[in-house]
């Protein structure tokens, strides 16, 4: 391997928003995050709704303003030929 181009690899502590703690190896020593094993709703069984930075709102949000495009005047849908 080549010498001063590889990342240093220190021990980690990974927190989650719950409280759990898990201790691993990685370029970083301390990483936050969200959701993990102990509180996610497909290991726990339970049904939990979980937005994630609001991306049902921004979905609901692009859409809708599709629908609120004015429609071309004067034009009448064809009807189909039977």
């Amino acid at each position: 391997m080549k010498e001063g181009i590889h990342p240093e690899y220190v021990a980690c502590t990974i927190t989650c928003s719950c409280g759990a703690v898990y201790h691993t190896h990685s370029t970083r020593p301390q990483i936050h995050i969200e959701i993990c094993a102990k509180c996610h709703p497909f290991f726990t069984g339970q049904q939990r709704f979980v937005d994630t930075a609001g991306r049902v709102e921004k979905f609901r949000r692009k859409y809708k303003t599709q629908d609120a495009r004015p429609k071309a005047q004067g034009v009448t849908p064809k009807k189909a030929l039977t």
